[in-house]
């Protein structure tokens, strides 16, 4: 086929139809959350059409451009006898390191010194371009790399039984090499990775913890997914509920940017998150902890009795009640926080303070007898630390 159509008008086209795109997602989002609340029947039905119309038209997945991440180190300093691994995330970028003579020299170089190499989705790449799958390694990955890694000598490994996204769980090592299909598998993933480097996970209690997150539509993706995937590594019980939806079903999730020149941050529309368990389905007395994240999701969450009323019977029983930024909204709505030292972001302290709470200004992570809460997304890795060590778990290298 031959387009009589010049570059600039091509690209003009594709750059105008993935604007239309985009804002037919947050279209969506925003319909989706006004369902969650009990939106009318007739808007249930126009957001099943649009969402099949995305589905349509992006294919099998849909990239975004989302947020923004600091590099904390400078690529020609990197000394790979320092470090005990490297990990190459998945995304489209690897298609431009793998032809990057620097950055196949560096795996190939943690390859020859027995470190672990852990790759996700597309990047063992990047693996076949330093030559290591030639070796016959046990490799797996998004399934379009399957010829990609036969070709290059690796041997191909899938993990059976597959029939929805909750069943892929599993990563695979081959020696020094962990390779895994992507997101999905995080949890596991991480727990092999901290057994690789020698850490051993330990609970000082009788069982495993477990951590029920309650989320709504425009939850904030970090503050869902970065916990969530933690605590799966640590070996726990780990669901994410939703009132008014099933198993199975997504929640909308959202990233907040600051850009220059705006005193707010940019909201943007990011991954879907999956929800776990049937609001129906859900005992409290089958967890240790109710975990609310931050995001859009607690303003709408607040205005949902069955939502308020599952953090008051966590509280009354005597579990972990948590929370991340804005997840505050939801627990000062509840009670829990009367009386209570707690972490806030600005957009939570006049709910705090109303609340009864008591905001401690220079932490960022605050336990409080058996409520944690974290300032913002920022503070995550306290927020894991701190959480962790209250239901008892420890990683011991």
């Amino acid at each position: 086929l031959v387009s009589t159509k010049s570059d600039g008008e091509e690209s003009d086209l594709e750059a105008g139809i993935d604007l239309l795109l985009r804002q037919l997602q947050q279209v969506n989002a925003q319909m989706q959350a006004w369902v969650s609340s009990g939106g009318s029947e007739m808007v249930s039905h126009t957001l099943t059409r649009h969402q099949e119309i995305v589905q349509d038209l992006t294919q099998i997945y849909s990239e975004l451009v989302v947020d923004h991440l600091t590099l904390n180190a400078n690529f020609h300093e990197v000394i790979p006898e320092q470090y005990d691994a490297i990990i190459i995330p998945g995304g489209r970028f690897t298609e431009l390191l793998s032809t990057d003579e620097k950055c196949v020299s560096m795996v190939a170089r943690f390859a020859e010194l027995g470190k672990i190499i852990l790759t996700s989705c597309h990047s063992q790449l990047l693996l076949a371009a330093a030559g290591i799958l030639a070796r016959g390694m046990k490799c797996t990955a998004f399934e379009s790399m399957k010829p990609f890694i036969e070709l290059s000598g690796g041997s191909w490994w899938q993990q059976p039984g597959v029939q929805t996204v909750f069943d892929i769980t599993d990563c695979v090592m081959d020696g020094n090499f962990i390779s895994t299909l992507g997101w999905p598998t995080l949890g596991n993933t991480l727990r092999v990775l901290l057994e690789s480097i020698g850490s051993k996970i330990t609970c000082s209690k009788e069982t495993q913890p477990s951590l029920l997150f309650l989320i709504g539509d425009c939850v904030e993706d970090y503050s869902i997914n970065v916990p969530f995937k933690a605590f799966q590594a640590l070996g726990c019980k780990v669901d994410a509920v939703s009132p008014n939806k099933k198993k199975g079903d997504k929640c909308a999730t959202i990233v907040h940017d600051l850009e220059e020149g705006r005193q707010l941050p940019t909201e943007k529309s990011s991954h879907n998150f999956y929800v776990t368990v049937a609001w129906e389905d859900v005992s409290v007395d089958d967890y240790d902890c109710i975990v609310v994240p931050g995001g859009r999701s607690p303003e709408l969450l607040v205005m949902n009795d069955k939502a308020v009323g599952l953090i008051k019977k966590f509280v009354e029983k005597g579990k972990f009640v948590a929370a991340i930024g804005m997840g505050n909204w939801l627990l000062a709505a509840t009670g829990a926080l009367k009386k209570k030292r707690c972490a806030s972001g600005y957009g939570t302290k006049v709910a705090v303070k109303v609340a009864g709470g008591q905001i401690l200004e220079s932490e960022q992570c605050v336990t409080d007898d058996k409520l944690v809460t974290a300032a913002t997304t920022s503070d995550l890795p306290a927020f894991v630390h701190a959480l962790s060590t209250a239901l008892g778990l420890s990683v011991v290298f």
